[in-house]
């Protein structure tokens, strides 16, 4: 996380969580909550969930349901008004899906970011050219929508590795996204080149499953674990992305689960410097 602090989005989570513990140890339902404030019982579920703008105004009268005065209320109302605060990717908000927003805020603040990417090279780790033929895919592009995606992915890697402390990147990949072609061989053997570089820094680990491990467990979809630090732990997440949006993933049992899930894969792919001697060598026979 920055010196500046943590974002809007993860300042949104915390105070979503905040008012769920005071609902709960009110003894309230989410029913009774939303008639008190006037709200919908959804509106008060998708609030604690981070998932919306939290009004002020909301506080203050879900605080009045809770029996919550100062100083507790003012720290609340203070994060209300932090997590309503602009993000650095709203520059980039007209391309970006309601839900990648969400992620993207999240993900810049992560102190680890741990994915699994089995078809093709994680967009964290993609170079200019690898992510222009990428997106080219999408639906109703143009080369405008592409440029701009494009400096929004070189954006999001720049937040990433920080400099000031740059997050911990845990990446493990398929031999199947070293060896797909997008963009031609060229770009490929560029990109490959480009992932031997980053695994030089000392926050990023990349580790490739070869075809010769067969089967192993997880294959099947990529994931993307977040994990916090400093007295935000409990907003470690996972996030399952689809075509037409995305899962988050909260409950300590799912964090577990991935966590372990991750953990086997690193056991399976080749060391951090067998990968490195691996993608050397697939480069130089492109």
């Amino acid at each position: 996380m920055s010196e500046e602090g943590p974002g809007p989005n993860v300042r949104r989570r915390q105070l979503g969580r905040e008012l769920r513990k005071l609902r709960e140890k009110a003894d309230m339902t989410l029913k009774d909550a939303a008639k008190f404030a006037g709200l919908t019982s959804t509106t008060i579920s998708r609030i604690e969930g981070g998932k919306q703008t939290i009004l002020t105004r909301n506080v203050r009268l879900l605080c009045q349901c809770y029996d919550i005065g100062e100083p507790m209320l003012d720290t609340l109302i203070r994060l209300a008004e932090q997590s309503n605060e602009r993000g650095w990717w709203t520059g980039f908000s007209v391309s970006l899906p309601d839900w990648f927003e969400s992620f993207v805020g999240l993900e810049s603040d992560a102190a680890e970011v741990w994915r699994y990417s089995p078809n093709f090279i994680d967009g964290l780790l993609q170079t200019p050219e690898y992510a222009a033929a990428f997106l080219e895919l999408g639906e109703k592009v143009t080369e405008q929508s592409v440029k701009q995606q494009a400096e929004f992915r070189r954006a999001r890697q720049d937040r990433v590795n920080r400099e000031d402390d740059p997050a911990k990147l845990r990446v493990v990949l398929d031999e199947a996204a070293l060896r797909r072609k997008v963009g031609g061989t060229d770009v490929l053997r560029d990109q490959i080149r480009h992932l031997v570089e980053l695994a030089e820094r000392p926050n990023i680990t990349i580790q490739v499953v070869p075809f010769d491990a067969g089967a192993y467990v997880g294959m099947q979809s990529p994931f993307h674990l977040l994990r916090f630090a400093g007295g935000f732990d409990d907003l470690d997440a996972v996030y399952l992305e689809n075509q037409r949006g995305a899962v988050w993933m909260e409950r300590p049992t799912d964090i577990t689960y991935y966590i372990r899930l991750f953990e086997r894969m690193t056991d399976i792919a080749l060391a951090a410097d067998e990968t490195a001697d691996f993608m050397d060598h697939l480069a130089s026979s492109l």
